[in-house]
């Protein structure tokens, strides 16, 4: 298998490079009577499109959806939904120079590796460009849950370099509280910092790596599947597929190593209304890999950026050490644009999987 299609029952499949004409998804089991258009798209593309701020890459890249086929008179037919985004403002040339030299941090050994041969324009497939289409097939997917079941998504900026901010309430964070600052952190203090950090390791000719947030509420209990396909596995594969992602947890994550049992457990009680809820959320929304009802929390691991303008050593592919410095207009920090490719991510899941119980209840 390729490796190009996500999902069971709500299922996306994605082609396209960096450097070609443009990035296509075709999505597979929205039910029909959907009301869809481009306008539905754009807001998230928006947010994860280059070029948006100072502290992102200064790529221009418009990121216009077109639908091609799957909606009629503004709803989807309930057959295959194709959309291209355009590749408007590639920089082929920018990439000439390194076209036999392995980048430090990128794909381009292990792409000789498996193929014996590779794009070398951008990355190519590895780039971080092929996004734009999950970011398209990830809209679908929330609208179609929040119209279904209420439910949001929303990403954040946790942490950069050594700045955490500080967020006592993931679930009550706002789109209008993130989307107040270019680098996507709801706490202004931090992200003040944040702004400043990025800007300096920019000056530097250098990177710098952080964490992302991404909370889901609304979700009802009773979702994933109980062995493989647990919720928290499928989540845990989508994060894992987005480029620069290194460590993904949820709930209280690594922080269980140091517990006991009797500080991890959430205890069981009513709520308000007389339904069954816990009193903390330590799981992060999902027990034996199946949604409890609570908020999910789950946290994305983001590396620097791997695609620097100084000097490194490296190697040609005969095997010659050589250095590398690599041209082009790069993110100085990946966090920023993180945010939409992480919800889409999730929504594509949390789709998935609402279609799957709902085809056994």
């Amino acid at each position: 298998m390729p490796g190009n299609t996500f999902g069971h029952t709500f299922r996306v499949t994605t082609a396209g490079e960096s450097h070609g004409p443009g990035n296509i998804v075709i999505v597979d089991g929205v039910p029909p009577g959907l009301e869809l258009s481009v306008d539905d798209l754009r807001s998230d593309l928006e947010r994860r499109r280059p070029g948006q701020s100072k502290i992102v890459t200064q790529r221009k890249e418009p990121d216009e959806p077109e639908i091609l086929a799957g909606v009629f008179d503004g709803r989807t037919t309930g057959t295959s939904i194709a959309i291209l985004i355009r590749n408007t403002d590639q920089r082929s040339r920018d990439y000439t120079d390194i076209q036999d030299k392995y980048r430090p941090g990128h794909a381009d050994f292990t792409f000789d590796a498996k193929y014996g041969f590779r794009d070398y324009r951008g990355g190519g497939r590895s780039s971080a460009r092929e996004t734009a289409a999950r970011v398209a097939a990830g809209a679908i997917a929330k609208k179609l849950l929040r119209e279904r079941c209420d439910i949001e998504i929303l990403g954040y900026v946790k942490q950069v370099g050594d700045i955490v901010a500080s967020i006592e309430q993931p679930e009550a964070v706002t789109l209008e509280q993130i989307e107040a600052t270019p680098v996507r952190c709801p706490d202004p203090r931090a992200a003040e910092s944040m702004i400043a950090l990025i800007e300096k390791v920019r000056g530097e000719q250098d990177s710098i790596g952080g964490v992302s947030e991404l909370v889901a509420t609304n979700v009802p209990a009773g979702w994933g599947e109980p062995v493989f396909d647990k919720l928290k596995a499928d989540l845990g594969k989508a994060m894992f597929s987005l480029p620069a992602v290194l460590g993904v947890e949820y709930g209280a994550g690594f922080e269980v190593a140091r517990m006991r049992g009797t500080e991890n457990n959430d205890r069981f009680a009513p709520d308000e209304q007389g339904s069954i809820t816990t009193t903390t959320n330590r799981h992060g929304g999902m027990l034996g890999g199946i949604s409890s009802g609570l908020p999910i929390i789950l946290r994305c691991a983001i590396k620097p950026t791997s695609s620097l303008s100084q000097e490194q050593q490296t190697v040609t592919r005969s095997g010659e050490p050589t250095t590398i410095a690599t041209k082009g207009r790069h993110d100085p920090c990946l966090l920023p644009r993180f945010a939409p490719m992480g919800e889409a991510m999730m929504a594509l899941v949390l789709a998935d999987h609402m279609l799957r119980q709902a085809a056994i209840r």
